[in-house]
């Protein structure tokens, strides 16, 4: 092991992991780790525990990623002046992540096995399923990884993708201000924003010598929301000075000054030279809207459907499944139709004549956007207390809901959700596009809560942040995304729609829209259809709004893969669901069942499966 001098400071650290620190693991750079008996990636440290074994993979992996650290609230105590900085960026920075994940990778793969807890056998399965996706990633020429997360992308900037999106929103929602040093750390970020725009900018402009141009649509959609952008920085700071000018601190007022400083000075110029390679772009842009398109596209588009599954599913395998299942939900959705009167057409052309009913709509402006948060208040209230129904274990989540900045809502989809921190100080959230109320009915609407929220995404990833660091960390869309479908059949069998007919229908459109997804993603990335093929397809076979599925099917082009998570996932917990209940009969019980599933944690769906397998084998006993 190479000796770091006593006055290393732990920003230093980080900067040098950032620019690779040969032959030196990054397990042994962590804090408190000095003589340990360890050979890095060929040996496991003798002197660490499995869990401590684990913790300090997921420090070493947060090192890459420190505004993570900050999201998940564990950056405290030794690891407090992460909250300071961003990470090494660009191409430097990515092959630095790589290097570390490499190793700790062999750490994991190394690690002796024999007497591990059934929780502990999994963290390690995670840590190397995640690991060894995202440097399969990473060896391909281009785009954007996110490990153990979902967004991987092609286009480092682009309409829902780039340190332009994502950095007014970290400032105002996830940087702490509490006291003065969180003042320090808030403007010791904002100073390494522009090395972090110019580090993607760098990277656009070598894919674009690689023949990579993202579809003209796309861009133009981007160019805008940049425009808009820069206006908004330069306007007294914008998002990125706003907090410190809202905050009680006194330090935080004297600072707001410093950073519109920061933003005109540094901030907004790196925003104009982005938005300068982005006009270039356009220029050479075509407009066709799949990965097979682009060079090595379908290499690509095959990883990121593997990444975004967890399974070896082909996209012609995929594609068939979404067409199966499509058919299979519009079988329970005829009767329903007819029941209310709707009697002509094809279930798709009857849900577009029921999306015209003005009993279900809300209404326009500022006077329907009150009404849809006070619906969604009212569905959050409903599944809350049936949650002691279907768990044996529950939690209290803090959440809140909020609309979707203005200037994302035209490249985001229609909603998102997610976890808030593991300790607890920032909320989960469920983000509501609210850009027209035109894109949500009251029939889909406790759907889409449920999705979001409760049972969803934000009550899983309670139960997630109480799990060991790495699993809170390491998060798989197929289980995510899955269980978030899951949650909505849920509330379904609770109840939600045993009064409310039409609500039943909002849900089996929803499933019948994911199963769509597949035949859409796969349609435009592996059969090359074309944008306006995709859009068609949702508003004539699901009966979808074209307001809606216009922003959908260019999310799809910016993030090729992903929309297949979700009903793959859900399918493969059905699939153990239907073996549980087989395999044990009378045993099997409903509310064990979902609270063993979501204990498991979030994981590959090989995982969910041995999880399932545990629950069995403990229910027979």
């Amino acid at each position: 092991m190479n000796d770091i001098p006593t006055n290393f400071t732990r920003r230093q650290a980080l900067g040098r992991i950032g620019t690779g620190l040969g032959g030196v693991s990054a397990i042994a750079l962590l804090p408190g780790c000095a003589g340990a008996a360890y050979e890095p990636v060929t040996g496991a440290p003798a002197t660490y525990g499995p869990d401590e074994m684990l913790d300090r993979i997921a420090y070493a992996m947060l090192r890459h990623e420190p505004g993570r650290a900050t999201g998940l609230g564990v950056d405290t105590g030794e690891f407090a002046d992460w909250r300071g900085t961003l990470g090494a960026s660009g191409g430097e920075g990515r092959e630095a992540y790589k290097t570390t994940l490499t190793e700790l990778l062999a750490d994991a793969r190394n690690y002796p096995k024999q007497g591990l807890t059934a929780d502990q056998q999994v963290g390690f399965e995670v840590v190397e399923s995640a690991f060894s996706k995202a440097i399969d990633g990473m060896n391909l020429p281009y785009g954007d990884v996110a490990v153990g997360s979902w967004r991987n992308a092609p286009y480092l900037v682009i309409q829902n993708v780039g340190g332009y999106i994502d950095f007014p929103r970290f400032f105002g929602a996830t940087q702490p201000l509490r006291d003065a040093q969180d003042v320090e750390y808030y403007l010791g970020r904002l100073n390494e924003v522009s090395a972090v725009l110019d580090g993607e900018l760098d990277r656009i402009q070598e894919a674009r010598g690689m023949g990579l141009v993202p579809p003209d649509f796309l861009l133009d959609k981007t160019i805008a929301q940049m425009e808009a952008n820069i206006a908004a920085a330069a306007d007294a700071g914008g998002a990125y000075a706003e907090p410190l000018r809202a905050s009680d601190l006194a330090a935080a007022n004297a600072a707001a000054q410093q950073a519109e400083a920061i933003t005109s000075g540094k901030i907004v110029p790196a925003l104009q030279r982005q938005l300068a390679e982005l006009k270039i772009q356009r220029g050479l842009a075509g407009s066709s809207a799949g990965m097979w398109a682009q060079p090595e596209g379908e290499e690509w588009y095959s990883w990121s459907t593997s990444a975004s599954t967890t399974t070896s599913l082909t996209p012609d395998e995929i594609h068939e499944q979404g067409l199966e299942e499509l058919a299979e939900l519009h079988g329970r959705m005829d009767p329903i139709l007819r029941e209310l009167g709707y009697t002509q057409g094809t279930v798709g052309e009857r849900m577009q004549g029921l999306s015209e009913d003005p009993r279900y709509q809300f209404s326009e402006g500022d006077k329907g956007r009150e009404e849809i948060f006070e619906f969604i208040d009212e569905q959050i209230q409903w599944i809350k207390a049936q949650m002691p129904r279907a768990f044996t274990e529950l939690v209290d989540p803090n959440m809140e809901v909020r609309r979707i900045p203005v200037a994302e809502e035209a490249g985001a989809p229609g909603a998102y959700g997610g976890a808030g921190s593991k300790d607890g100080k920032i909320p989960g959230r469920f983000w509501i596009n609210l850009r027209t109320t035109d894109l949500h009915r009251k029939y889909d609407l406790p759907d889409l809560t449920f999705h979001e929220a409760i049972p969803g995404h934000v009550w899983e990833g309670e139960y997630s942040n109480r799990l060991p660091l790495i699993r809170s960390i390491l998060a798989f869309g197929a289980f995510s995304e899955g269980w978030a479908l899951y949650g909505e059949q849920m509330a379904d069998e609770l109840g939600a729609y045993d009064d409310f007919k039409v609500g039943r229908l909002g849900y089996l459109q929803s499933l019948a829209f994911r199963a769509c997804r597949l035949v859409v993603d796969t349609g435009l990335h592996n059969k090359r259809w074309t944008r306006q093929q995709a859009r068609q397809f949702f508003v004539e076979r699901n009966g979808s709004k074209e307001e809606e599925v216009a922003s959908e099917v260019d999310r799809y082009c910016s993030w090729p893969g992903q929309a297949c998570s979700y009903k793959i996932g859900h399918s493969e917990i059905l699939r153990q669901r239907s073996r549980a209940q087989a395999e044990l009969g009378s045993a099997y019980d409903f509310r064990a069942f979902n609270t063993a599933v979501i204990l498991g944690g979030n994981a590959p769906l090989d995982v969910v499966g041995k999880t399932v397998g545990r629950y069995i084998r403990d229910a027979r006993a």
